[in-house]
């Protein structure tokens, strides 16, 4: 079975379903056609001994035929055609009277079958239908009658009923069988094409997809399933390449600035001032350079496989003064306007430190792109069953054609308007992925000009803590 290819164990499953649907109409019909023919023979076989007990008187004490040119009807006399077998046997079972076609023969009583009992029996090697009956006067029984038919025309017919059902039989299934491997290999012909389709599909041939049948059957289905799904490597893959360019070039520019530096640092002797600053710009470099690693292990981390949650209440309000805390340089540097507003206490049943790089990354990014001397307030609040926390800033703010790329890796909006704000673009990619794997809110709106709001909502605490 494992040998056969798909469309002939179709076929064959067919042929088997079919085989034996076929069978049971058959059987059907020769034991209806039996059933039919035993039950004509049974109804003249009555018709006849009602005819012969009509006949029948006595004379003496003897039982003789009232009509003496029965005996001479054809289908008492021969037999070649539809013979009729009678005898009269008296109390002994002695035999009175028998029809002429009997000749030296005779009709074997049987005492174990009941009166008018019809059942099968054999005369000279022949099959025979026999009934017999008892006979009456004034409620004395005084003999037996006995009938019999033969059944050679009615086995032949039979017989013949069977050999050609037995005949037919394979003959319909061998038809049956080329007819069901015909349809199943038109069905299955789109499958060919998907399985030619995707041969020709390779990791530097993702454009191509499987034609989508006319009919909107499982095929379809399949074949759309399936072009979704190339869909979703090829987009995978283009941005594992776009991934992989925009980390080798983001690496390779503060390796090739420091690079740089220390080469004109050794081109000739200078100051110790001098060389101070460009240390101190290569330690710069090696900074950001390490913060990129960083977040480049973050990002791989997130990717290929699920961040184990260790899940605690955490406290909210201490973690947002924690991340204010420590841009406090920053934020003085800038002279920015810092608002915070709670009201209350809020917990969230979360990963601590998955939560604290969430408001680290968000919070640094709008100390980052709110201007010198702006506004940044956050505020806790509840609505419904989570808990709201909403960062917004005046600052320079995000193009709406930009706000649904943000969330790539490695890219900035507006960054060429704004050389003067350092970053490489994966805060927020990495935040987006938290946030999912923590089944937490969020949500920015953002306007050029006016500013930006983040808008995250946390999941309850589970348990109080006092």
């Amino acid at each position: 079975m494992k040998l056969l290819s798909f469309k002939n164990r179709i076929a064959l499953n067919y042929i088997v379903g079919t085989g034996l649907l076929v069978l049971a109409v058959f059987s059907a019909i020769y034991f209806i056609v039996k059933l039919t023919v035993y039950n004509h023979i049974d109804e003249n076989l009555n018709i006849e001994v009602q005819d012969h007990l009509k006949e029948v008187k006595v004379e003496n004490g003897v039982v003789i035929m009232m009509d003496a040119e029965e005996w001479e009807e054809r289908e008492h006399n021969s037999v070649d055609v539809n013979p009729v077998f009678v005898q009269f046997l008296d109390l002994n079972k002695k035999i009175i009277e028998k029809s002429p076609n009997l000749k030296n023969e005779k009709l074997v009583f049987h005492n174990n079958k009941d009166h008018f009992q019809l059942f099968d029996t054999k005369l000279l090697g022949n099959k025979i239908r026999q009934i017999q009956v008892p006979l009456h006067l004034h409620s004395k029984k005084i003999g037996y009658l006995i009938i019999a038919m033969s059944l050679s025309d009615s086995s032949k017919v039979l017989d013949n009923l069977m050999d050609t059902l037995l005949v037919t039989f394979p003959i319909i299934l061998l038809i049956l069988f080329f007819l069901a491997r015909f349809f199943a290999g038109r069905s299955i012909k789109p499958i060919n094409d998907i399985i030619q389709t995707s041969n020709i599909i390779t990791k530097d041939n993702l454009k191509t997809r499987i034609p989508l049948p006319k009919t909107r059957d499982e095929l379809y289905t399949l074949s759309k399933t399936i072009n979704n799904l190339l869909n979703r490597i090829e987009d995978a893959i283009e941005r594992e390449k776009q991934f992989t360019s925009d980390a080798s070039h983001e690496l390779r520019t503060p390796l090739t600035v420091i690079k740089g530096t220390l080469e004109v640092l050794i081109r000739k002797p200078r100051d110790s001032r001098e060389y101070e600053d460009k240390i101190n710009y290569c330690i710069n470099e090696v900074d950001h350079l390490n913060m990129l690693v960083d977040q480049l292990l973050t990002m791989a981390r997130f990717e290929n496989q699920k961040h184990q949650i260790n899940a605690e209440n955490v406290y909210l309000n201490a973690v947002i003064l924690d991340v204010l805390t420590l841009n406090s340089e920053k934020i003085n540097s800038k002279k920015l306007k810092v608002k915070f507003d709670a009201g209350q206490d809020y917990y969230t049943y979360s990963d601590n430190f998955l939560i604290i790089t969430i408001l680290r990354n968000i919070i640094s990014n709008s100390l980052k792109y709110t201007k010198d001397g702006g506004e940044v307030s956050v505020f806790l609040s509840k609505e419904g069953d989570r808990t709201i926390c909403r960062i917004s800033d005046n600052g320079i703010g995000i193009a709406k054609g930009d706000l649904e790329m943000i969330f790539n890796p490695f890219f900035r909006s507006n960054y060429t308007d704004h050389p003067e704000i350092k970053g490489v673009g994966l805060g927020l990619s990495i935040v987006k992925r938290i946030t999912e794997q923590l089944d937490i809110q969020f949500k920015i709106e953002s306007k050029i000009g006016v500013g930006t709001t983040v808008i995250l909502g946390f999941k309850e605490e589970m348990k109080t803590i006092s």
